[in-house]
């Protein structure tokens, strides 16, 4: 953690972005699996946002190690704290993970990963309809792990920020001009 009262302006804007990003990629998802008729645009919009949120969550990773996020207020309980430190955890393993779950899964069924265009990333895993069939499922089932966990953070955003009122919901809030010195 460090001794700043907010995040730098890089994790702000990856966070944002990020936020959009998913909420379209979870949208996109739900209406890949229940509209045929549109399933090969929604696939199209899907792939190449997957692996934007992959780069982009690494990069988040990469800024976080570098500057390190704010303190939690000193009187959030321990429970408070040891679970927005897990949820954290959770949330960068699923924005990393259901990417590279995605690649694998199209790999192992021997689709292209388009990118737009004639960029098409390599396969990292061979075809393999088993491995497939395993992987299918458990990218649906840590979409919907990371929607949960999605409305999970928003309330804990929502209770800093309306209830508690101690600086974390405003620690990420984007500014359009930057704060005045105190």
């Amino acid at each position: 953690m460090s001794t700043t009262m907010n995040f730098n302006r890089p994790a702000r804007l990856l966070h944002w972005a990020m936020a959009g990003m998913i909420l379209a990629m979870l949208f996109i998802g739900v209406a890949m699996v229940t509209s045929l008729a549109h399933y090969d645009a929604l696939v199209a919009l899907h792939r190449p946002l997957g692996i934007g949120i992959l780069i982009l969550a690494a990069l988040r990773l990469v800024n976080r190690w570098r500057h390190p996020p704010p303190e939690l207020p000193a009187d959030l309980p321990g429970w408070q704290r040891q679970a927005a430190h897990a949820s954290h955890i959770l949330l960068y393993g699923l924005m990393l993970g259901l990417p590279l779950i995605g690649w694998a899964m199209l790999s192992a069924a021997g689709y292209p990963i388009g990118l737009g265009g004639a960029v098409v990333l390599p396969p990292i895993l061979p075809r393999d309809p088993t491995i497939y069939a395993w992987l299918r499922p458990l990218h649906t089932v840590l979409a919907y792990a990371l929607f949960g966990l999605i409305l999970a953070h928003l309330g804990a955003a929502l209770i800093h920020g309306l209830i508690r009122r101690d600086g974390v919901f405003s620690s990420m809030a984007l500014r359009l001009t930057s704060p005045r010195s105190r």
